[in-house]
């Protein structure tokens, strides 16, 4: 588990004009721990997929966000990636990571933390999820998957708005 000193790693999302309303409304976000919570990967084919090198499998991702309050005023936010690469049919290989992280929101209102936390915190420790994916796939023996930035508001909307 990764602790941060929250002092030295606040994030501000404020991106109101500095007025003195703005000074006194600065919403921060502070991530005191990023972890992996679950992380599972198969290989089933193992190294016959190196004899079809001419094809390239075609690659599904789901992403999932979710989060909870903790007793202390912060939240624990999860991303949850299943990544399944198939070729004819066949499962190349599957990666399922959950990567958490605990967060600490000032200067928002209550009825908005869930949201910023969703979109704002998702935004924040997407990278290191992301690394750890590439690696995974890397270390399975396959070229390190990248996967592209994510839109964490239109996730949202789709996820929570509906």
């Amino acid at each position: 588990m990764i602790k941060q000193d929250p002092e030295k790693n606040s994030d501000s999302i404020n991106s109101l004009n500095e007025t003195d309303a703005s000074k006194e409304f600065s919403p921060k976000i502070n991530i005191d721990a990023q972890y992996i919570k679950d992380l599972s990967f198969e290989n089933p084919i193992g190294p016959s997929f190196q004899t079809n090198l001419d094809q390239e499998p075609e690659i599904n991702i789901d992403i999932n966000t979710g989060g909870r309050p903790l007793k202390d005023g912060s939240f624990e936010l999860t991303l949850q990636f299943r990544v399944e690469a198939t070729l004819d049919r066949s499962t190349v290989f599957l990666l399922e990571l959950t990567y958490g992280a605990v967060i600490r929101i000032t200067g928002v209102p209550e009825e908005t933390k869930n949201t910023v936390l969703l979109i704002e915190g998702s935004r924040l420790i997407f990278p290191f999820a992301r690394n750890i994916i590439a690696d995974t796939t890397r270390d399975g023996g396959f070229p390190p998957l990248f996967l592209q930035p994510i839109d964490f508001m239109e996730l949202y909307q789709n996820q929570h708005l509906q």
